[in-house]
């Protein structure tokens, strides 16, 4: 099997966050109805920044052998790159990974907010992947 392109598999994260949303999240007015999905979508979107940001960070599998990188490490490589990216690196931490995947905010605006975070994140990775 082919491996695909760095960006390319972190939106393919993205779509599956957004499929899990649209196909199990239930809406009702301006909320979802269920958690759970909410937590596997903001998880699913954390995922794929984190494969964004590995494709243009340098962070290898000899670095995750000898510990697992830490936010910290990626806000230290990122604005190496970019030093305005950190802010935005960490807004989207905390929404993707922390309000999303482990509170399962149902608020539509928040998760939408959240998703959109993602995409940019993934979008500034796309401006400097060399793969």
């Amino acid at each position: 099997m082919e491996e695909s392109h760095p960006i390319s598999e972190a939106m393919r994260y993205i779509t599956n966050a957004k499929q899990l949303l649209s196909e199990k999240a239930g809406k009702d007015g301006n909320y979802y109805t269920d958690k759970k999905y909410i937590k596997m979508a903001g998880h699913t979107a954390w995922c794929g920044v984190l494969v964004a940001l590995e494709a243009v960070l340098n962070i290898n599998e000899n670095m995750k052998k000898v510990q697992r990188p830490d936010i910290k490490d990626y806000q230290e490589a990122i604005a190496q790159v970019d030093r305005k990216m950190p802010r935005i690196l960490m807004n989207c931490y905390d929404t993707c990974h922390k309000v999303l995947g482990y509170d399962g905010n149902l608020n539509y605006k928040v998760v939408q907010g959240a998703l959109d975070e993602a995409q940019n994140v993934i979008a500034w990775a796309n401006k400097y992947c060399k793969n």
